[in-house]
């Protein structure tokens, strides 16, 4: 509850500075959110003097910083982003290397030539559960304000990069209803971002805080909305907590992240990526083979038929 007091006071009380102070906005935006392995916990273990979480500061190549990829500070400001992205968001929390980095400079390796900036969005916070996340919550709330508030110097946002569900392991209650919570949890942020086909890609947990990590991993896997993909961390390698990701994990992550994201039509905002065709595709088919038929083929029948049967 603490945390969550300052977390609103953090973003309520932010003022956004003039275009002068920030470096060039960026132009492909990625939004962040979820619980401790979105946000990163890679290289974090218990100090053996202090026995507190202590991040051990090692940031591999495929994280390294670039002027190419900025992170949407607390206060609203655009950054060069380095690790750990989430510093200032989970701020409660040692924090260490998550899946955002190496993603986003998988994804600058396909579009070299310096016209892309890519925007990171921190949002994820550690120890949340999906009831935490539902529309009108502080944590909604939270990551609804941050989205919009990236883009107002320009860019676009292109998707939202999920990592959540270790929370809800704990109870079989919250592990069933998960798929349930989720799907409504993605269908609200789409609809009050205005991006209702918005490419979503989740990440099925690789560990959980209690026994019932299937009941959530099949509410992930069983989510059928369109435009949302799932890459499974089961099986990465995990820290000796047992629940966290290790940093060559969340690389191998971030590398699974981005590949899914090139698997994305080049518009997906115009074409959703399903399984089975939306409802409004199966319509504008239907409509387009009656404009076929009264444009082509019953000119050719009113012309044809008088003159067989004349014969």
């Amino acid at each position: 509850m603490l945390y969550l007091c300052l977390l609103f006071l953090t973003t309520t009380a932010a003022q956004i500075p003039s275009a002068s102070q920030q470096p060039s906005p960026p132009t492909d935006i990625f939004l962040l959110a979820g619980q401790s392995n979105m946000a990163g916990r890679g290289g974090v273990t218990n100090g053996t003097l202090t026995h507190q979480p202590t991040w051990d500061g090692v940031v591999p190549p495929q994280c390294s910083p670039t002027p190419y990829i900025l992170r949407f500070a607390a206060d609203l400001t655009w950054v060069e982003a380095r690790e750990p992205l989430h510093a200032d968001i989970d701020f409660l929390k040692t924090n260490g290397i998550g899946p955002g980095m190496p993603f986003a400079n998988a994804i600058l390796m396909d579009k070299p030539g310096g016209r892309t900036v890519i925007g990171l969005v921190p949002c994820a916070i550690g120890g949340t559960s999906i009831k935490e996340w539902q529309k009108g919550s502080n944590l909604y709330n939270h990551l609804l304000s941050r989205a919009e508030a990236s883009i107002l110097r320009g860019g676009k946002i292109k998707a939202l990069l999920w990592y959540q569900g270790e929370s809800d392991t704990e109870n079989a209650e919250d592990s069933e209803l998960y798929g349930g919570r989720l799907k409504k949890f993605l269908t609200d942020i789409r609809s009050d971002l205005k991006i209702p086909l918005l490419p979503i890609i989740q990440v099925g947990i690789a560990s959980g805080e209690g026994e019932y990590k299937e009941g959530v991993r099949r509410g992930q896997f069983g989510i059928d909305l369109v435009n949302v993909m799932i890459v499974d961390a089961l099986g990465l390698p995990l820290e000796p907590d047992g629940l966290h990701l290790t940093t060559p994990s969340q690389v191998r992550l971030g590398g699974l992240l981005a590949h899914a994201y090139r698997r994305f039509p080049s518009h997906p905002l115009a074409t959703p990526l399903t399984n089975a065709a939306p409802i409004s595709t199966i319509i504008s088919t239907f409509l387009l083979s009656i404009w076929w038929i009264f444009t082509f083929l019953f000119p050719f029948v009113i012309i044809y038929f008088p003159t067989t049967l004349k014969n």
